[in-house]
């Protein structure tokens, strides 16, 4: 058995933090990336043309003049994170999707929800335009 602290060394948490979404695809598990790829690319096609990519909190996300969304890939799934609002406007559609406060799972082993995906980025970003500024 590996010792806790073999663990932690090893956990993707403790290294550098990505400075590109690039980089950032550059270290996840083989076996996401293609879903992270499918994901990266659905939530890409229904930004706005001022959408920027950056890194935050050590994740890939899409901003205008603040976060529109956050995705991630993980060994068993990709996450995308529309913000808590999203998911509870959309409960009825994500049911059989784990999902939490603001964040929805796509698991590796079945097909993106593609249409589902611009829904919630599409709501994500018509949400943001009827903000009032800071």
């Amino acid at each position: 058995m590996k010792s806790a602290k073999k663990q932690l060394a090893k956990s993707p948490a403790l290294r550098s933090a990505p400075k590109s979404v690039e980089e950032y695809r550059d270290r996840i598990p083989d076996s996401s990336r293609d879903h992270f790829d499918k994901l990266h690319a659905v939530i890409r096609s229904v930004m706005p043309a001022d959408a920027v990519e950056i890194i935050s909190y050590n994740i890939p996300a899409f901003k205008r003049k603040r976060v529109l969304v956050w995705f991630a890939a993980f060994a068993n799934h990709c996450s995308l994170f529309p913000t808590s609002s999203i998911i509870e406007a959309f409960k009825t559609e994500l049911a059989g999707f784990t999902v939490s406060k603001g964040t929805v799972q796509f698991p590796l082993d079945k097909p993106l929800p593609m249409a589902l995906v611009r829904k919630l980025v599409k709501a994500r970003i018509a949400k943001d335009e009827t903000r009032k500024p800071a």
